[in-house]
């Protein structure tokens, strides 16, 4: 394997053998196989949709498959493998829809070379020789690292397009010219190795991830409401526990229906923070805080925490032996040995809370954080910051983006 996807990578240069984040050899290889077969369907997808063409199947695998390979989502071989062979499935129906679209056309179709051929082997063994030849690392000989580093700038911000979307379609929504431009991308990733054509096409991701970006906050508030300043809870109250984490509110709205009356108290966790400022998920009573910090921790803070656990989107750890029987994945997020819950039923979470011993007393009570200050939250005090700063009271301005990391230098948010 050879993975440089996220920062903290090993040494700053990339994992081989085995991730940092603990992603496997055959796991990274068949996520490289997974992005090579998904550029096979764009390229047909793509040529539908330049023809009037779109199907909602062949988008919505194209988010969870893209999704799936981001990190920290989706360990599991097995299942990697499964989205391999479905890939091949969807390529099919992405062809015929084209086929069918250039015919009504008058148009001869294609014949597409490259990924838009690749048959994927039966056996397991094979199906990883067919990864391998995909490895990052072997486009690395000759004059082949810049542009393959450029490839590489574009698949990954596809992978934070997908992500957005993926939350957005959750939430009912979605924008067919946002489909359109991510198969266009992989189509011409398929066929295009130019430098300057790949810089134009990073550039055209960056566009593409703040539009995205914009309908999941569009979809957020008008699901939710918009997000106001509230205070939150960061102690365990008496009373059986939930903790979830991620970005995926929708599963946090559903996992919320379902516990009223039971007596099972839900906390957010890292990402999921900023949760409780959004009016209708905070009007639900048992939504009572959140309860331990940064993903980065959550090894030790899981096996502190006395109750289930849920991980709806990343960014999950391996889990040690002592919460791995309490621990569920959910929706693109999958780990080995992991109870994995399909669809949003999420009785089996509740159950395993249930057996929990929960939080037998309330915690010592600390300090409570704020969270909500969205765009809407700041610019109803902008008139007030104005005069503030023409008054020479604020001096000072900090942004702060992001979320806390391993190294020391990204504490900023415990130490604030």
């Amino acid at each position: 394997m050879f993975c440089y996807q996220c920062e903290q990578t090993s040494q700053g240069a990339g994992c081989q053998g085995v991730g940092v984040c603990g992603k496997s050899e055959n796991s990274a290889t068949l996520q490289d196989l997974l992005i090579y077969a998904q550029k096979g369907i764009s390229q047909y997808a793509y040529r539908a949709g330049k023809l009037g063409v779109r199907d909602a199947e062949v988008d919505a695998f194209t988010l969870e498959a893209i999704f799936a390979t981001l990190t920290n989502v989706n360990f599991d071989e097995d299942t990697l493998a499964e989205l391999v062979y479905r890939a091949a499935e969807i390529r099919d129906a992405a062809r015929a829809l084209y086929e069918k679209a250039a015919k009504k056309a008058g148009d001869a179709a294609e014949t597409i070379a490259g990924p838009a051929q690749f048959q994927p082997a039966e056996d397991r063994e094979k199906l990883l020789a067919q990864g391998r030849q995909q490895l990052i690392s072997l486009s690395f000989a000759g004059d082949g690292r810049e542009t393959k580093n450029l490839e590489e700038l574009v698949i990954y911000g596809l992978k934070g397009v997908a992500a957005y979307a993926y939350h957005t379609m959750m939430l009912g929504s979605s924008a067919p010219q946002s489909y359109a431009i991510v198969h266009e991308l992989l189509s011409r990733l398929a066929e295009t190795n130019g430098a300057e054509d790949l810089l134009g096409m990073a550039l055209k991701v960056g566009e593409l991830n703040f539009e995205v970006l914009e309908q999941l906050d569009r979809a957020h508030t008008e699901t939710f409401g918009a997000p106001r300043p509230t205070p939150v809870r960061l102690h365990g109250k008496q009373g059986k526990a939930i903790l979830i984490s991620g970005h995926d509110l929708h599963d946090l709205y559903q996992l919320l229906v379902q516990t009223e009356g039971t007596g099972v108290n839900i906390y957010t966790h890292g990402e999921m923070l900023p949760a409780h400022g959004y009016p209708k998920l905070n009007a639900f009573p048992h939504l009572v805080g959140n309860w331990g910090g940064a993903w980065v921790d959550q090894a030790s803070e899981f096996a502190q925490f006395p109750g289930a656990i849920l991980m709806t989107s990343n960014c999950i750890q391996q889990p040690k032996e002592s919460y791995k029987g309490r621990i569920f994945t959910a929706g693109p997020v999958e780990w080995p040995g992991v109870s994995h819950i399909d669809g949003t039923d999420f009785a089996p979470v509740i159950e395993a809370a249930l057996k929990a011993p929960g939080f037998v007393e309330d915690e010592p009570a600390v300090p409570e954080a704020m969270t909500g200050f969205g765009h809407d939250a700041v610019l109803n005090v902008a008139p007030v910051v104005i005069d503030a700063v023409k008054s020479g009271a604020l001096k000072r301005f900090f942004l702060i983006g992001g979320c806390d990391g391993a190294r020391s230098g990204r504490s900023y948010f415990s130490r604030s």
